[in-house]
């Protein structure tokens, strides 16, 4: 029996194949990347509003939008720290192993995941992901690891009030 990751719900398997909007999302990480851009833009403007309302009241009905979007786009975990736009729009919390910062050593030749050998490798579509957007060498920062403590929280919210800025 397959252990699912930490950020995985108990009892969801991963996705098989390259099917599914995970997928579509990384194929057009440059649109996707636009979009992002656009809404980091929007969610500074709006900072003012959320510090205004307390971001603690923001956080519910943000979180509500965002999950929505995001586990749709990208089969997010809401890790409440997001790094798409630096991981060619390819989440690396649905890594069984939660890497942050690129592959493990297990990596099959057929590109799929060493835990589930019917996925592909969250780092090797990340890697082509990136080729594909106009700064995807933001996949070579190094990330910090994940505070497991964020769980949950909308990363919408704290790109809006400053905590956040990607990465």
């Amino acid at each position: 029996m397959l252990t699912p990751a930490a950020f995985e719900p108990a009892g969801r398997k991963p996705r098989q194949g390259k099917r599914g909007l995970r997928f579509w999302s990384v194929r057009r990480a440059r649109l996707m990347e636009r979009l992002y851009t656009w809404l980091e833009a929007v969610l500074h403007g709006l900072g003012p509003i959320v510090k205004r309302i307390g971001p603690n009241r923001a956080e519910g009905p943000v979180k509500f939008f965002e999950a929505g979007i995001k586990k749709t786009l990208f089969d997010c975990r809401m890790c409440g720290q997001c790094i798409l736009s630096s991981t060619g729009m390819s989440c690396p919390m649905n890594c069984p192993k939660n890497l942050r910062n690129g592959p493990c050593g297990g990596v099959r030749a057929d590109g799929n995941c060493e835990v589930y050998p019917d996925m592909p490798c969250v780092w090797v579509e990340a890697w082509e992901g990136a080729q594909r957007m106009a700064e995807g060498d933001k996949i070579r920062a190094v990330q910090p690891v994940v505070d497991h403590r964020l769980k949950g929280r909308s990363s919408w919210v704290a790109v809006a009030t400053g905590e956040h800025t990607g990465a």
